[in-house]
């Protein structure tokens, strides 16, 4: 079963006003081709997307930070790039300072109801510096309060810190990226630019109920380091995902029919399994159900949105596209992994599960996935 939540869209005019402070990493690691070249070009993609009520300060890093630029409207964007162009990498690593002076600077030009952000781009080697992770990630926590989020993108490879930076960013309300090549930075900041820097909604929580007298077993493909307790659910005060307007959340469950013979872990009894429930005949025909909970920005209290997924069963030849593409992604990730569950899977019917999305693929993307499991197949070999 796959389910697939997509935050509000809304036209790039109707955006609030963005405050954003680019904090860059200058230290020496970040002088190779893919690194600090790289998060130039991109940038300065992000600049032309800027409308004249948005508004950008850069402050860097290496040994010691400092600001490179006070903010400036995006009507002068010949200003920001030049700026952006002038940056060098040398230097240790202080990205704790960094992050301290970054969020000084957002707060001095913070815009009420607007979009108050820092943009982090690093190849995420915090060596350097007064704070420890405990201490970042409490800075971190205390700005998202006030307003300012954070958003991580990675860059390069070698001493990469990939999950620092998705714990920083997790923690800054904001969202992580990695940036390999001018294609990604292109995808990230004009075909996600809304997903990327407008939050539509804060701490978004899943939770899904299956119907024993249609659901056996099953099992969440994935998202093992987003797992929630069960009592979290509710529990506003338990930090979860943002979601940007026009972003895209992809969930996909295994399951066990009823029926079978296979053998699963006991589990508590729920909604369709209430003892005595005069109700039980209106759940005849609900294989799930599917509650979402999540804060518009600005408000402590979640929402709840509940919807009750039938149990119809479609012919494989009726699948979707988006289905068939979500599934690929899936199964070739338990493949890299080499997954106890990975079952019969094979890169091989992998690429040919891929290959019958490639008739919506205008960006190339499903394309260039096809290409990575064919390498990671001649390199398995």
């Amino acid at each position: 079963m796959l389910v697939g939540l997509k935050g509000k869209s809304l036209d790039k005019e109707n955006l609030p006003p963005s405050n954003l402070v680019f904090l860059i990493d200058v230290s020496g690691s970040m002088s190779s081709y893919n690194k600090l070249p790289l998060v130039k070009s991109a940038l300065k993609m992000l600049v032309n997307e800027l409308r004249p009520q948005d508004k950008v300060a850069i402050v860097v890093y290496a040994g010691a930070a400092g600001m490179v630029l006070d903010a400036t409207p995006g009507t002068n964007k010949k200003k920001i790039t030049d700026a952006l162009e002038n940056l060098r990498a040398g230097g240790s690593t202080a990205g704790g300072e960094g992050l301290q002076l970054a969020y000084k600077i957002a707060e001095e030009n913070k815009v009420e109801n607007g979009n108050n952000r820092i943009i982090l781009a690093t190849d995420g080697d915090f060596n350097v510096g007064p704070s420890s992770d405990a201490e970042m990630e409490r800075m971190v926590e205390k700005n998202r309060e006030k307003g300012t989020y954070l958003t991580v993108l990675g860059f390069g490879m070698g001493n990469y810190k990939d999950n620092k930076l998705e714990t920083i960013a997790d923690k800054g309300n904001g969202n992580y990226a990695y940036i390999d090549n001018i294609q990604e930075a292109r995808k990230v900041f004009i075909g996600e630019f809304g997903a990327t820097l407008f939050t539509v909604a804060n701490d978004v929580k899943i939770q899904v109920e299956f119907n024993p007298d249609k659901v056996k077993g099953y099992r969440l493909v994935g998202y093992e380091n987003r797992l929630l307790n069960e009592e979290d659910f509710k529990n506003d005060k338990k930090d979860a995902g943002e979601m940007g307007t026009g972003h895209t959340v992809t969930a996909l469950y295994e399951i066990i029919p009823a029926g079978s013979d296979e053998e699963v872990p006991e589990t508590e009894p729920l909604k369709y399994q209430e003892r005595n429930n005069k109700n039980k005949k209106k759940y005849t025909n609900e294989a799930a159900t599917v509650n979402i909970r999540y804060k518009v920005p600005g408000e402590q209290k979640s929402r709840l949105f509940s919807h009750a997924v039938k149990s119809d069963e479609k012919d494989p030849a009726d699948i979707s596209t988006n289905y068939k593409l979500a599934a690929a992604v899936a199964q070739f990730g338990m493949l890299l992994r080499d997954s106890e569950y990975k079952g019969s899977s094979s890169f091989d019917n992998t690429i040919e599960l891929a290959k019958q999305a490639k008739e919506t693929d205008e960006e190339g993307y499903v394309a260039e996935l096809i290409n990575l499991i064919k390498t990671a197949k001649a390199l398995k070999q």
